[in-house]
């Protein structure tokens, strides 16, 4: 084929309407790189014989190495087709540029999917024809259905019915249809969602607005309130008194029409294909083909082809179900479509030996009127010829690009439909300036228009792989061949001087010398520079442009994280920075642009220091959208840590400019440095963590660099066993602590209870709600008081930033983030109601919640239960914190109060377990006295506010230890499928490391199994390399973070009751596996462990023998 020129792309992306921008979506190993290969060899830039097998965008070594995507990568394709504005006109042909994103499928990977759907406009999601829907399946539908895209479904691998399943036409039509349907089904589940969600907020807004009109009426005509009753609530609503529609609720309930969002093979958004053997079709294609034949309209066709329906072969009539009158009929689909893809199959590669059978397949090339090479039918090799056919017949590229080109909408569509939405969802979405906003909705691509664009990755590309650096076409001269001989011969003799252990230098030397063409000081010298010479990496930003022109030079505005239009001045303001150049992605290699107009997808360099992960782009400052928050984009958390040292100490400095490096250049890494001075990064997975450390060894920091242990998350609980330790004082009750400073000046009474299960769930959820309402809080705040006000209570939580940040950001992506102050106390006391045993204790606690912790977002809250409330409240409307300011308390008082508070945060970071934070706790703050005048407090507040955060940390951790502490387990949910000759071996690995078994199902008709079990994190290392071994490859597991789950098991439990130390002995022969977990983690933090250094002191025989 052709190769398409560079310079013919980037004159197409001027034409808006004819760009596709597409993202390639799929559970792994489910064939979408392979579908990409066949896609890429339309252009010429690979082979199509090679299409399937080099992997074109796996440009990564490891990649090709392992066999699936690990990073998502982009290439522009060029399509053009004939194509008539009504029956009798002239074909005319029609250009189009498709920008086509691959993405990764593993789960570890999951961040790079998000980054390739934020860019998009129409998603090709790829399914299995026999593993169906999987966990990575189910997680990208949804990541086209939050972020809007239009998708198109691809079942791939159909030649694994014929070859593997040995499936009839007919039984494979029938697993079609329910793979269909389960697809369908999960389309469905999302639709509905949504359409709850907006029905109970209709209904709010219908009822906040009768209660708004009838306290209005009463209001203005006393007594004639009352007669307003008989009036209909549709009026009510929609009109004032004068009659004048003011409401823009509808009365009634507006339902959407939900026919667009589920795939129909009748509406040409499914197509059937295998990528391996370079076919697809979709039922249009096949209603072309038997239009004449059958003298039926193709349009007619279209709609028949697929579904209950049925072909009389006598009157060449359609059927429906109920006209077959008791006939054996093969459906349509079987008879016309299936039925022939089979025979192709069997005149290829069928027969007794496999080799096909010839007299058939010279009937099928003559009935289809294609020609076959006499080469390829003279090859031995069937696969070969069934390629041949099917590229002459049906081939892969014509009925996807087809499909991209007619199904998926051009920018300018998708951004009318995608774009109002997403920035309605920004912060200070009402500031942003109607300018941009109608040139985004609309995608004006003049230059005149304000530019915005939206970072979502920085890709790292080393500066030899820059086109500034790279040779333009053309052939080598004499020079630079020579020159490359030279060189790749230096690496020779280095690698095999190496591989001999030829350490000195005088036999590389002489390899070199024995091969170079030059003069051999020459040689010696380019040596020299190689040792020393790096190739630095360059980081440029993986953006789409939505409105406006972006030039190289132009000046643009890079939007912090936390910028908000209403405040675009506020510290830290957005940097100013300069487009030094453009690129245009073309999978493995780069190719410079000067100018990118909006609906584009491009390579931004100059951006490196301004973005960290992803940002927004704008040309000017005022009223410009953060689109960097409106993140829908959903990771796998980032749960495995690692603390990293260079093997060298001197390389130190290198491997932390390594670590920055790659924390920008990989959206799912996370580098921080512990108070201990350790380096550690935050990773998704174990797959995750190696691939980062061979970047950081080989591309970032070139230096060796050593990996300690992964270190895993804990929680520490508690709750109320059956049986217990006698409470510490029987007096005050479980759980009450009153506690005193040492210098006896304040004595602070508390309660610790666990909270109930549904309230710590609900907490654990929505942590993202939590973290917006405090940060309206603490803005509220500040806009309140002056900023030397605020500096005290700046200085109360120096902790937060950096890995406190880090976490309540994984878990806002959840959801809840966009619950109101109202809504989530509603959902809140919901929570609490539940709770069925201590509802007196439980009643009305939401209003008196004063903080939740740790780090302010966490699942344990502290209530404060004095008569003054010193703390105040969390959960309260702006004029309610008025009131309370206004009204005010004792000033010292309330000052101890803020330490409490902070205690409370420093006591749930760090419980008394393992130093590990807490989950599930409630303290609750009944009473806090000063005993010494105002003057006194006021001169020791110093010496006060350390003692009372030591009592109060010392109180909590008492009452915490007052009940049956537990542990709670970092939990990945594992997904495995295994065929049934192997799935004893898979339970025997997932029952040695502690992991259980959730559910195990059947995917018909193949004898494959489905086995869900839960695995804590701590026992999942190397689980995926033992289940690989286990089962000779025949399974591969999906590692998702879970959640937390307690460990029921007292890790202070000892045996004491008489049948107890009968059946396990004054050493309890069971493992405490609680106690197991928790003196590990002591051990690695450095705190005391009691451990039994000589266990019987007997005199030890020793045997030399």
């Amino acid at each position: 084929m052709p190769v398409v020129p560079p310079e013919k792309l980037v004159k197409l992306q001027q034409q808006g309407e004819g760009i596709r921008n597409i993202c390639i979506l799929a559970h792994v190993d489910h064939g979408k790189t392979s579908l990409t290969d066949a896609l890429i060899a339309t252009n010429g830039i690979i082979s199509p014989k090679l299409a399937g097998k080099i992997r074109y965008l796996d440009s990564r070594p490891d990649e090709q190495l392992r066999g699936i995507t690990m990073e998502s990568s982009a290439i522009s394709l060029y399509f053009s087709l004939l194509r008539r504005s009504a029956p009798e006109a002239q074909p005319e042909q029609r250009e189009f540029l498709v920008n086509l994103i691959d993405s990764p499928g593993h789960i570890d990977f999951s961040s790079e999917v998000s980054t390739a759907s934020r860019l998009c406009d129409g998603a090709v999601v790829l399914v299995d024809a026999v593993e169906g829907v999987c966990s990575q399946t189910v997680t990208v539908l949804r990541q086209t259905w939050t972020e809007k895209l239009k998708p198109l479904l691809v079942i791939n691998k159909m030649d694994r019915l014929i070859t593997e399943l040995k499936l009839s036409p007919g039984e494979a039509y029938t697993h079609l249809s329910k793979l269909l349907e389960q697809v369908n089904a999960i389309m469905g589940s999302f639709a509905l969602g949504e359409r709850m969600e907006n029905d109970l907020r209709w209904r709010e807004r219908i009822d906040e607005k009768v209660t708004a009109a009838a306290a209005a009426k009463d209001q203005d005509d006393g007594t004639d309130g009352s007669k307003s009753g008989p009036k209909s609530r549709k009026e009510s609503i929609a009109q004032d008194e004068g009659g004048i529609v003011i409401s823009s609720t509808p009365a009634e309930y507006e339902e959407k029409e939900d026919e667009d969002i589920y795939f129909e093979p009748e509406r040409n958004n499914v197509i059937f294909s295998s990528a391996i053997d370079g076919w697809a079709f979709t039922p249009r294609q096949f209603a072309g083909l038997y239009e004449k034949k059958l003298g039926i309209k193709r349009h007619v066709l279209e709609k028949v082809l697929w579904g209950d329906f049925y072909l009389d072969p006598k009157t060449k009539r359609v059927l429906g179900p109920k006209h077959l009158k008791g006939r054996h009929l093969k459906p349509m689909f079987v008879q016309l479509v299936l039925e022939q893809i089979w025979a192709v199959y069997e005149g290829t590669m069928g027969g007794p030996n496999g080799k096909g059978d010839q007299t058939m397949l010279e009937k099928i090339t003559k009935s289809l009127n294609i020609n076959i090479p006499a080469h390829i039918m003279r090859s031995r090799d069937p696969r070969a010829l069934l390629m041949a056919v099917f590229g002459a017949w049906l081939p892969l590229s014509t009925a996807l690009l087809v499909s991209v080109t007619e199904q998926l909408p051009s920018p300018r569509k998708a951004q009318e439909a995608r774009m109002p939405a997403l920035i309605d969802a920004s912060p200070g979405s009402d500031h942003v300036d109607n300018n941009i906003r109608d040139a985004m909705v609309h995608s004006k691509p003049k230059l005149g228009e304000p530019v915005v664009a939206y970072v979502s990755k920085m890709i790292s590309i080393p500066e030899s792989e820059l086109p500034a650096n790279k040779r333009r076409g053309g052939m080598l001269s004499a020079e630079e061949a020579r020159e490359l001989g030279r060189k790749k011969r230096a690496e020779i003799a280095r690698a095999q001087a190496k591989a001999n252990g030829e350490a000195d230098v005088a036999s590389v030397t002489d390899a070199l010398g024995s091969a170079a063409i030059g003069e051999e000081e020459e040689v010696d010298d380019t040596s020299g520079q190689e040792e020393q010479q790096e190739d630095p990496e360059h980081l440029i930003g993986f953006a789409r442009v939505f409105s406006g022109t972006l030039t190289v030079g132009d000046e643009v505005y890079v939007l912090p994280p936390k910028y908000t239009p209403a405040r675009p001045h506020v510290q830290p303001l957005p940097r100013k920075v300069t487009i030094t150049a453009l690129y245009l992605l073309m999978g493995r290699s780069l190719e410079s642009l000067t100018t990118v107009p909006a609906g584009s997808i491009v390579g931004i360099a100059g951006l490196e220091g301004a973005i960290l992960k992803s940002g927004t782009i704008c040309s000017q400052l005022e009223g410009a959208p953060n689109l960097s928050s409106t993140t829908a984009i959903s990771t796998n958390a980032p749960i495995v840590r690692v603390a990293l040292e260079p093997a060298f100490p001197g390389d130190l400095d290198k491997m932390i400019r390594g670590l920055r490096l790659l924390e920008q250049a990989d959206p799912a890494v996370v580098y921080e440095q512990l108070e201990s001075g350790e380096h550690v990064i935050l990773t998704a997975g174990e797959l995750h963590l190696e691939r980062c450390l061979k970047d950081l060894r080989e591309r970032f920091a070139k230096c060796d660099i050593q990996a300690g242990e992964a270190i895993v998350p804990y929680r520490e609980g508690i709750v109320a066993a059956e049986e217990m330790n006698a409470p510490r004082d029987a007096a005050l009750g479980r759980g009450r602590v009153e506690g005193q400073t040492t210098s006896k000046q304040v004595t602070v009474r508390l309660r610790v209870r666990p909270l109930p299960a549904p309230v710590t769930e609900f907490l654990v959820k929505h942590t993202g709600a939590v973290k917006r309402l405090y940060s309206e809080r603490k803005a509220q705040e500040e806009e309140r008081t002056s900023s030397g006000a605020t500096e005290g209570h700046n200085g109360d939580h120096p902790e937060e930033p950096g890995e406190q940040e880090i976490e309540a950001e994984d878990t806002s992506a959840e959801g809840g983030q966009n619950l109101t102050m109202a809504e989530f106390k509603k959902h809140l006391a919901e929570a609490f109601a539940e709770e069925k045993g201590e509802k007196e204790i439980w009643k009305d606690v939401v209003e008196k919640i004063a903080s939740f912790g740790p780090r302010r977002v966490g699942p344990n809250v502290l209530f404060d239960l004095t008569e003054s409330g010193v703390c105040g409240k969390f959960l309260r409307e702006e004029h309610e914190a008025d009131e309370a300011q206004e009204n005010g308390t004792n000033k010292h008082t309330s000052t101890l109060a803020d330490k409490v508070a902070y205690a409370f945060q420093l006591a749930t970071y760090q419980g008394p377990l393992c130093n590990e934070p807490m989950q599930g706790v409630a303290v609750f703050l009944e009473d806090i006295a000063l005993n010494v005048s105002d003057e006194e407090a006021s001169q020791n507040m110093g010496r006060l506010t350390g003692e009372i955060i030591r009592t109060v940390r010392e109180s909590i951790r008492l009452g915490f230890l007052d009940w049956s502490p537990r542990i709670l387990l970092a939990m990945y949910s594992c997904e495995i499928q295994a065929s049934a000759e192997v799935l004893g071996r898979v339970y025997s690995v997932i029952t040695r490391r502690r992991g259980r078994i959730v559910s195990e199902s059947l995917l018909e008709p193949s004898t494959n199994f489905t086995i869900l079990a839960l695995l804590p994190v701590a026992e999942s290392f190397g689980f995926s390399d033992e289940i690989r071994q286990r089962t000779s490859g025949f399974a591969a597991p999906q590692l998702v973070f879970e959640g937390f789950e307690m460990l029921d098991e007292d890790p202070f439990w000892v045996p004491t009751t008489e049948e107890e130390l009968e059946d396990l002995g004054e050493k309890a022969d069971k493992e405490n596996v609680a106690k197991r977990y928790v003196d590990a983690v002591r051990g690695r933090k450095g705190l005391t462990v009691k451990r039994k250094v000589v266990e019987s002191a007997e005199k030890q025989k020793t045997l030399k023998r």
